[in-house]
């Protein structure tokens, strides 16, 4: 997954104080504007009786701080964090973690559900001034520390870095700092491209934020085949390729065979991550390094090789069924020599037995949608309208003698069962499919900004019938756009029976 092992944020008129040092100098930056915490009423402590209380004009944004046993004055948050946090002043608690100390004041720390509890607990009657914090989140450096406890002192901050909020997440996590949480989870949520999305989706899955993680997955789910990129595939492990692959919601550029093109690349910048070169380059480098490979295999598959065996769950998964109906596709894979022959004998051999199954029984199609066999079965294929236009495409291979033509439009994309010049041996007069029809706009960041599905259908076509599935009219529409198909010609067989 991403590196988590950058710096948090720069701060070039100061730094963190040294464990020596009367305090720490650096600061989380802020931007006036920027979204306003609350602070609530809690639990305060004088320098002397460790009682008291901390209130807050909320009109005027102004804390009433002890000071002294005898004098109070009133304060902004900035001056708080100027006066208390950054200059040390007054402080009656010390932080030591990761080779610093921080010279801190409970009332702020209370804040910190982490610190409220220990308060209340062991450390209530405690003469002790100084908290060994013990840190083993190999995430939280001593810059993440700085921000998350600086920002018990204001209501004023923004999170800066996007690569550097997973370190500031762990940190918060660990404190229980609740307010900084969330706006972790809302700055991640914007900042998704192809340079965080990775890192986020590891914090988001270590540090429980299922709303980012989801977020991630999904970006991932419409960028990694139709925005290929080099050092995304880098980033990317075996787990959550095999989840993003086998998903029925991928967004794939022309069929299936660019879901197993992907995945050799990805396999190639695994097992090779100090290669540098365009996402151009790429597939002429990987072709040309599995060659040389197979010229010294033999006749040994390279998923079947100490090397390529890491990976044979995730191609075990690729949805072959569908490949091999198509000449093109079946003569790049048997050409590569990645997939072991058994693989694909038995794929030939299941497919064998559905055609003459459907041929025998006459079957006509889907006749009910099953949504865990579209999404587990479904040929997945797309196709990429440059700019506004009339448009006609079948995607290539045998679909059990349907052969179906796709007609695009601004007004309306149709559908059409077209027999002229198509030879094949079904002479049902009307034949089933069940499909999801999909249109998607991107930003630069990969980011949806348009979507539009018909959701899962089944329509019964006649001989050269053509039908509407989505009218457009009324909708502008933005290119750039692609359209994404899931399709199912036949079902697939009862294991049962």
């Amino acid at each position: 997954m991403g590196s988590l092992n950058s710096r948090i944020l720069k701060h070039p008129e100061s730094e963190i104080a040294e464990a020596h040092e009367p305090g720490a100098q650096a600061g989380p930056r802020y931007v006036s504007g920027s979204q306003k915490r609350r602070r609530s009423s809690g639990p305060s402590l004088d320098q002397e009786s460790g009682n008291g209380s901390l209130s807050l004009d909320q009109e005027e944004n102004l804390q009433i701080v002890s000071t002294s046993p005898s004098k109070k004055v009133k304060i902004t948050s900035e001056l708080a964090y100027q006066a208390l946090f950054l200059k040390a002043e007054t402080g009656d608690i010390k932080i030591r973690a990761l080779g610093k100390i921080w010279y801190l004041h409970k009332m702020f720390l209370c804040q910190s559900d982490y610190f409220a509890t220990m308060f209340r607990g062991s450390w209530k009657d405690s003469q002790e001034d100084i908290i060994d914090l013990d840190v083993n989140d190999p995430n939280i450096d001593a810059e993440s520390l700085h921000f998350v406890l600086g920002s018990l002192y204001r209501d004023e901050f923004v999170l800066s870095e996007p690569l550097q909020v997973p370190r500031v997440l762990a940190t918060a996590r660990l404190l229980r700092v609740e307010h900084l949480i969330r706006q972790c989870a809302e700055a991640m949520k914007k900042a998704i491209n192809v340079k965080t999305v990775c890192s986020y989706y590891a914090a988001a899955e270590n540090y429980g934020l299922d709303s980012v993680k989801t977020r991630c997955f999904e970006w991932l789910l419409h960028n990694l085949v139709t925005h290929p990129s080099v050092e995304l595939y880098k980033e990317i492990n075996v787990e959550l390729m095999n989840l993003l692959h086998s998903s029925s919601n991928l967004l794939v550029m022309r069929k299936e065979l660019d879901v197993y093109t992907t995945l050799k690349e990805w396999m190639f910048l695994c097992l090779n991550p100090a290669w540098k070169g365009s996402t151009k380059q790429l597939l002429i480098n990987v072709n040309n390094w599995f060659s040389r490979h197979k010229e010294g295999a033999g006749n040994m598959a390279f998923l079947e090789t100490k090397q390529g065996i890491t990976f044979q769950p995730v191609f075990k998964n690729l949805r072959f069924q569908h490949m091999i109906c198509d000449l093109a596709s079946i003569r790049v894979i048997e050409q590569d020599n990645l997939i072991p022959s058994e693989w694909l004998s038995y794929v030939y051999k299941q497919q064998w037995f559905t055609l003459l199954r459907a041929q025998q029984y006459r079957e006509t199609g889907p006749q009910d949608i099953n949504e865990t066999e579209l999404e587990k079965y479904s040929m997945r294929c797309g196709r990429r309208i440059a700019k506004n236009g009339k448009y006609s495409w079948k995607w290539s291979g045998y679909n059990f003698g349907f052969p179906l033509h796709v007609i695009f439009t601004s007004h309306y994309i149709i559908f059409k069962q077209s027999t002229y010049n198509y030879s094949c041996s079904c002479s049902e007069p009307q034949r089933n499919v069940a499909f999801r029809l999909t249109l998607v706009c991107f930003d630069s960041s990969g980011n949806v900004t348009f979507s539009k599905t018909t959701g899962y259908k089944i329509l019964t076509f006649a001989k050269d019938e053509e039908q509407m599935v989505m009218n457009l009219d009324g909708i502008v529409l933005r290119f750039p756009l692609y359209v994404f198909c899931n399709f199912l010609f036949i079902s697939p067989d009862n294991p049962g029976s």
